[in-house]
Order: structure tokens, then sequence, then C-alpha cells
């Protein structure tokens, strides 16, 4: 008990969250538009108390944008030191009978909601470029230890790939400052 209370008192606080790459069957991501940030991010938000992490991620996507996903993988976690936040981000798909075209913003926090192609990426939040390059090394690394094929045309491991390049490569061009 008293080493817990040591540990707490010294070691530094972080806040937690969950995020999801939602794609659809074509391989688009869903992206969102904070009212109170620049460029274009996940939905997703901080975890409660006691909650699940993947209660968080289906709950936050359910907030800011009005559909419910399935989870499609294992999290990938980006921790950021500087800004004392942990990400959990999962890959999802809108959950079966939930209309693509559903997607709205239903938060106030919320300014737009739209679908992008990997070819039409918007500048991206910080926070969403590393966010889909550890979720792509994350698959990729799934990929390899069961030495399996892609898993086809559209949506598979290598159109999320493609979106985190074209992420990595968009941030040079004004994805905004880690701290915006």
């Amino acid at each position: 008990m008293g080493r817990r209370w040591v540990v707490r008192a010294v070691a530094p606080s972080y806040t937690v969250g969950a995020a999801c790459v939602i794609e659809r069957d074509d391989g688009s991501v869903l992206l969102v538009r904070l009212v109170y940030r620049d460029g274009w991010g996940l939905p997703g938000g901080l975890i409660k108390r006691r909650e699940p992490i993947a209660d968080c991620a289906r709950r936050e996507v359910r907030e800011e944008v009005g559909v419910d996903v399935e989870l499609t993988s294992e999290p990938a976690v980006v921790v950021d030191g500087r800004a004392q936040r942990v990400d959990v981000v999962f890959r999802a798909r809108l959950a079966a009978g939930a209309d693509p075209d559903g997607a709205r913003p239903s938060s106030a926090e919320i300014r737009e909601v739209r679908w992008f192609t990997a070819g039409e990426l918007p500048t991206l939040q910080h926070e969403a470029v590393t966010a889909l390059g550890a979720l792509a090394a994350s698959v990729r690394d799934d990929q390899a230890a069961a030495a399996s094929p892609s898993a086809g045309p559209g949506g598979g491991p290598l159109a999320l790939a493609a979106v985190a390049a074209l992420a990595q490569r968009s941030a040079g061009g004004g994805a905004g400052d880690p701290g915006d």
C-alpha cells in the first residue's frame, strides 16, 4: 500500500484515451475536424474510470460521429511523453447495418466528419499521423508473424499501410504541432 502511494506521488501523470481508424470496404478512412483544433483527426477521446479501453473506443465513436463500430484489430499503443498522453488505437469498421453516410457530427466538439481515400488525405493532426503509423506497423508485424498475405483489395493491411505512409508525408506539409 505504501509503495503504491510513493509511486503515484513521484511518477508522471498521463491521460489515457482511445481512438479508432474506421475503414470502409473501399479503404476510405473516416476523419473528424474538431472545433478547437486545426487539421483532421481520428474519432476518440479519454477513458472513463474503470472503463475497458475497447468500450471507450466504441463509446467515443458513437458520441462523436453517431455510428456504431466493430473493432477489427488488436490495439496499437502510442505514448507521447511530451504531452503525457497514452493513446490506444484500434482498427474498426462500421457495425453491421450501419450506413456510412450516417456518420455525422454528434458532439459539440466535432465540426465536420468525412470519409477520405488514401489519395485525398487532408492535413492531419500530429496524433492522427502517429496513430496511423503505429496501427499500420502493428498490422505489418502481425502479418509477418502469421506469414499471411494481405487481406486483399479494399480495406486490407496494405490499404492501411498506404494511408499511414501518405499521412506521414502529409505531416511534412503542416500536419500541426504536437502541442496543438
